[in-house]
């Protein structure tokens, strides 16, 4: 985590980390809205049913409901199923329940598809995300967090949805 926010910094990019108990799931981390105004997302990390292709990491608004065909569809990925936590460990670097978008300065670029959910994009505040632990959150403006995406190599399309519920 240390390295991560210290790669952040270097670049330049303002974020503000705030530690909390471990959260597992959405529902769990709704507990600490108070303290982390702003977005928040769920992630999925994915890979091609079949065949060796790129991973895809799915990073999305975290009401958004939609089923893992319909978005691997509007993302142009084909089919594709969750992978196994090995991969997601030997991949991003995490363990499952820390999915995270900043799990990329893991990866090789070219290595993952990644997908933001435009109502993240477009978020007016801080986005937040674990800083590859569940014990904390790191909240980054939505258009740093696409730049620090960027900078690694990873390209990232931002992917607009049906509207997320209310």
């Amino acid at each position: 985590m240390e390295e991560l926010l210290a790669r952040l910094a270097a670049a330049g990019i303002e974020t503000r980390t705030v530690t909390h108990p471990a959260v597992f799931t959405v529902a769990e981390s709704q507990a600490l809205r108070g303290e982390l105004p702003g977005g928040h997302s769920k992630n999925l990390f994915l890979k091609p049913a079949k065949g060796d292709g790129p991973f895809c990491l799915a990073v999305l608004e975290e009401a958004r409901q939609v089923s893992v065909n319909a978005l691997a569809r509007a993302a142009g990925w084909g089919k594709v199923t969750m992978a196994s936590a090995e991969e997601l460990r030997a991949t991003l670097g995490v363990e499952p329940g820390s999915v995270t978008p900043f799990g990329l300065v893991n990866a090789a670029a070219g290595r993952v598809r990644v997908v933001l959910d435009a109502a993240l994009a477009a978020h007016p505040g801080l986005v937040w995300f674990h800083p590859l632990v569940n014990t904390a959150s790191t909240g980054i403006a939505p258009a740093d967090l696409l730049r620090f995406l960027r900078s690694l190599g990873h390209a990232v399309a931002v992917l607009d949805l049906e509207p997320a519920p209310a």
